[in-house]
């Protein structure tokens, strides 16, 4: 017996093969970005304007992801339950993206020397950073089925893993970013 189709649309987080169908598109969105930034040219008062858009979309994007992993912490503390944990962190989602998109798009405009291994170690973290925030909307979603109960060592695993690579990403291109602009 087959079973009945589902009456809602196939969402991005339904399954891997959804987490993976976009993360080869996000590969290619910054493929496409790189390419334009080395034919893009920007005059003082645009590279001006991007590189605020570029620090107001850091603020904004990584300032998420911090509070997202206070959440975090304060849960593992038991200062706060997984619900509610799940219930901040999910609504955290739409500035992470915001503040990433908003970084990726200003970068372009900022002349990156893409001829340079930092700033290809930089693009590199961006995309796994995309990548592992794909997949934070899956895991998402599997805490939360499992929020009325204990997480699986399997599940506190996969999203203290999330949580590391996250921050490794984040203050790695914040890093560079800095070393670039001193260099």
């Amino acid at each position: 017996m087959s079973a009945l189709p589902s009456s809602r649309p196939l969402g991005l987080h339904d399954s891997w093969w959804t987490v993976a169908a976009a993360a080869l598109l996000a590969c290619a969105g910054l493929t496409a970005c790189a390419w334009i930034s080395a034919h893009v040219h920007s005059d003082p008062t645009l590279h001006s304007a991007a590189l605020f858009v570029h620090l107001a979309s850091l603020v904004l994007g990584f300032g998420a992801v911090m509070v997202a992993d206070y959440h975090g912490l304060l849960w593992m503390t038991r200062r706060c339950t997984l619900f509610e944990t799940l219930r901040t962190t999910s609504r955290l989602h739409v500035p992470i993206w915001a503040g990433l998109a908003g970084l990726v798009v200003s970068g372009m405009m900022l002349e990156p020397d893409l001829t340079s291994p930092l700033t290809r170690i930089k693009l590199a973290l961006v995309l796994l950073l995309t990548v592992n925030g794909l997949q934070a909307g899956l895991l998402d979603r599997r805490m939360a089925d499992h929020s009325a109960t204990a997480l699986t060592p399997r599940l506190l695993a996969w999203g203290a893993g999330t949580a590391l690579l996250s921050q490794v990403c984040w203050w790695g291109a914040v890093v560079i970013g800095f070393w670039n602009t001193q260099h």
